[in-house]
């Protein structure tokens, strides 16, 4: 909702303006005529620096607007007041950004540690998509155990739709065709496709695969 978002975007100036209010009340008059000012202040402040905006983030990122989203993320200067859950994804946010600047040492370490900050719904909600992204980006170094690993851990963590899950099962396809056991390529390269994805990227790789694995023994 945009009030929503306006309040978020605001709320810090917002309780510092209602907290510049209360202690002037405070002074003019007593404690409990500024006490609701004083308590409108604390909430907004305290959720400025506990909760952070991450909806504004989201909304920038479903745009498609990833300059706007860095800007929010950057704007947010003690990341360690977080709440546990909120740091976490503000961890995977900065992750996907710098997977999208093709900085992928700065993506790798920050989703590590959106990993390490562990529990939350929140955080199981994303855990199998950053194990996802550790594995492709562990694809990236050519360190295919690895890749292997992270990539089975994201699809038993869960991932969160068609397209992921089709990408998962394609990274391990092409990781059993490299180790030349074909049966389990075969059968990750059907899993993949039952997943009828969408995304032009990954319907592109499995045309491209489709064309090989169908000579392939086993």
């Amino acid at each position: 909702m945009k009030w929503m978002n306006t309040l978020i975007k605001y709320r810090l100036w917002l309780g510092i303006f209602l907290l510049a209010m209360a202690i002037f009340v405070n002074y003019q008059t007593s404690f409990w005529p500024s006490f609701i000012l004083y308590l409108l202040a604390v909430v907004l402040i305290a959720g400025h620096f506990l909760f952070g905006p991450m909806r504004l983030i989201q909304s920038h990122m479903e745009a498609g607007d990833m300059e706007g989203a860095k800007k929010v993320v950057d704007s947010i200067i003690f990341p360690g007041l977080l709440i546990k859950p909120m740091r976490s994804v503000y961890y995977t946010i900065k992750g996907n950004l710098a997977m999208v600047g093709q900085d992928f040492d700065t993506a790798e370490k920050h989703m590590k540690k959106s990993l390490e900050l562990g529990g939350g719904a929140l955080t199981k909600q994303a855990e199998g998509p950053n194990r996802l992204q550790l594995g492709m980006l562990a694809m990236q170094k050519g360190n295919q155990k690895e890749a292997e690993a992270y990539i089975r851990q994201a699809i038993r963590a869960g991932l969160p739709d068609n397209e992921n899950s089709a990408a998962a099962y394609l990274q391990l396809c092409s990781i059993m065709m490299n180790k030349r056991e074909f049966r389990a390529a075969k059968e990750y390269f059907r899993k993949a496709k039952g997943f009828k994805p969408t995304t032009p990227q990954i319907v592109d790789q499995i045309k491209q695969i489709e064309k090989y694995i169908t000579r392939m023994p086993g």
